[in-house]
């Protein structure tokens, strides 16, 4: 995606060429303590406190335009065994964590919410932070538009226009703010809540997007880590960033779509769809190519259509969690007999709005994005032959590859340079982010990190999909700062 443009101040590009972040980034303390008050919003634990923090738009001119950053937080259950902060990092972009006290961080042994206080918070552009909003006009809301599924017969033209489209509503409608949206932002934004907070140094749960997040913090600011711990991890190559982990949808599904297919063939499955897991991958593609000939209306749905494109989208959104595959099976019978499934319930549309617009923002500004549709077009004729169930898409012309904006600077480069206290957790089979793509992040951190493989199935590893040796390996991890000796493997 297009990084933003680039910043002239050599001051700015030298601190994250070299992991100094003190120029541009350093955090003074506040003036006064957080006002905790009561968090709002439903199903929330009575012990969480909100509060915001006040940090620069532009952190080139820190004495300019102030941004809010909404913060949430459980304290420590036993304060004679506090050890600090544990920060809780969204996925995304376009995710927040100011549930999580309350949500997730309640599934944590009573070790680690005895030793932490669990802090979660909004990132930059995300309501109720100070908040950013495209105006897109709604149809360029719905899944199979945001990601840039080919056309039926492999063309990208339409993928294109739909970028043109938002990339212009998002200039037009975003404000300076989008400019200002990005990830070593938002590791800036994270340091200034650690200084506020009163922390000499944090530690963190990063997952997904936020395992980048997780990583570039470390980064700009080595010494303010405590115990960082990563899981389900992103390819952190600073010359594609996101345009890697949209690619890498094509070997996340080929390593994910045969546990579905055996499930899915399994005797005695009331979802059963055929009778080996061959037929269900012939199926399926068989199913999909027809939708793309004769879409059957789907009223509710974003578009109100199951076209192949929908299919493949709801088999993208089931393979996060094998727990969603009835979903997908019930997609597959129904197209089976010529009816629709109940169209997927979405969110409000000003929380979609603003989610895609954090989410555009972010991807756009951290990496520059080519713009020849003819480039795009070879790389999606190859990835549809090689990689049929995903037709093309991963290879797609996402909105960046029209965004008006060049990167304010260059995205970090994720090294070795910093203390080893760092813990990624990883499962072998990830939709979302492979386990080679992982790989990747544990060879860029070096010495500072160690991986747990998992032998599971799903994106989230730790008290998600992972297992309980995985479990207990971040669990004691986070309580005692015991990591494996080397890189291991949880059967």
């Amino acid at each position: 995606m297009k990084q933003i443009k680039r910043n002239t101040s050599l001051v700015a590009a030298s601190a994250v060429l070299l992991g100094l972040a003190v120029p541009l980034t350093a955090s003074a303390a506040p003036a006064e303590p957080l006002k905790w008050t009561a968090c709002q919003g439903p199903d929330l634990d009575p012990r969480q406190q909100c509060a915001t923090v006040d940090v620069p738009m532009d952190y080139s001119d820190p004495d300019g335009r102030k941004i809010q950053i909404a913060v949430s937080r459980i304290p420590s259950e036993k304060p004679s065994a506090r050890r600090g902060t544990l920060l809780l990092i969204p996925g995304g972009p376009g995710g927040d964590s100011l549930s999580d006290p309350s949500g997730k961080g309640q599934r944590l042994p009573q070790k680690v919410r005895d030793a932490y206080d669990l802090v979660g918070f909004a990132p930059r552009g995300m309501a109720p932070s100070t908040a950013v909003d495209c105006k897109l006009d709604p149809a360029d809301l719905g899944m199979t538009k945001l990601l840039p599924w080919p056309a039926p017969d492999g063309t990208v033209g339409e993928s294109m226009a739909t970028a043109r489209r938002t990339a212009e509503a998002c200039a037009r409608n975003g404000g300076e703010l989008i400019r200002h949206l990005g990830t070593a932002n938002e590791a800036r934004d994270l340091d200034r809540v650690r200084a506020v907070l009163g922390d000499r140094k944090i530690s963190a749960w990063g997952v997904s997007y936020g395992t980048y997040v997780g990583a570039v913090y470390s980064q700009l600011f080595p010494h303010r880590t405590d115990r960082i711990v990563l899981d389900s991890n992103n390819d952190p190559d600073h010359t594609r960033v996101t345009r890697n982990w949209l690619a890498a949808f094509e070997v996340g599904v080929e390593d994910n779509f045969p546990e579905f297919a055996k499930w899915a063939s399994r005797p005695g499955n009331p979802y059963r769809v055929a009778r080996t897991p061959a037929e269900v991958r012939s199926g399926f593609l068989q199913i999909a190519a027809r939708l793309d000939r004769a879409p059957l209306p789907w009223p509710g749905a974003n578009p109100p259509r199951l076209d192949g494109n929908a299919l493949r989208q709801t088999m993208l959104s089931s393979l996060y969690d094998p727990d969603d595959y009835p979903a997908l099976a019930k997609a597959i019978r129904a197209a089976r007999k010529g009816t629709v499934p109940p169209a997927p319930e979405a969110p409000p549309e000003p929380v979609l709005q603003n989610v895609a617009a954090v989410g555009v923002g972010t991807i756009c500004n951290d990496v520059d994005w080519p713009d020849s549709a003819a480039a795009y077009q070879k790389d999606v004729d190859r990835s549809r032959a090689a990689y049929p169930l995903t037709a093309g898409m991963p290879r797609g012309p996402m909105v960046c590859a029209a965004w008006p904006f060049e990167p304010k600077e260059p995205a970090v480069r994720v090294t070795g340079r910093g203390p080893s206290n760092i813990l990624l957790v990883q499962n072998e089979r990830d939709v979302a982010t492979p386990l080679a793509g992982a790989r990747k992040l544990r060879q860029a951190l070096g010495d500072r990190a160690v991986m747990v493989t998992v032998n599971s199935t799903g994106h989230d590893a730790y008290l998600a999909n992972g297992n309980a040796c995985g479990d207990r390996t971040v669990s004691r991890f986070l309580a005692t700062g015991e990591r494996p000796g080397r890189d291991t493997y949880c059967g």
